[in-house]
């Protein structure tokens, strides 16, 4: 103790459960600091991933298929996790095979770009299929 107070320093028990228990003397408030600063720059860097959803519907045309499918795309590129539904309407329930082949068709073109998370599973009147980025 007498040595932190002749250098105008902190003395920070640093493992208490060792035997003997383990001080060190530093400067306390700059430790802090720089503890803060690196954790600060690790929030910085690291990579927020979100869930985007794309709705389809079981009588889907082409066309909007084609847009639908270009936002899954761009999701992915972003490294967005894309949640993909097929939404049924009164008696399309019937035909869930439809949005199966639809949620397919969409795994199948998308392969290279992401993992297929979840299989599509039909919940209620939605079918779900969850797609994640491949990480590079």
């Amino acid at each position: 103790m007498q040595m932190a107070i002749d250098a105008n320093l902190d003395l920070v028990n640093v493992a208490p459960q060792a035997k003997p228990p383990v001080c060190r003397i530093m400067d306390y408030g700059k430790f802090r600091y720089e503890q803060q600063k690196k954790e600060k720059e690790a929030r910085k860097n690291q990579k927020i991933v979100d869930l985007k959803e794309v709705w389809f519907r079981a009588n889907i045309e082409e066309h909007d298929y084609q847009t639908k499918f270009r936002n899954v795309v761009k999701f992915l590129n972003d490294g967005d996790k894309v949640k993909c539904s097929v939404r049924f309407r009164g008696r399309e329930i019937t035909h869930a095979k439809l949005g199966q082949k639809i949620l397919e068709r969409v795994a199948n073109e998308v392969n290279d770009l992401c993992v297929v998370e979840r299989q599509p599973k039909l919940e209620g009147r939605s079918m779900i299929m969850i797609l994640a980025p491949k990480s590079h």
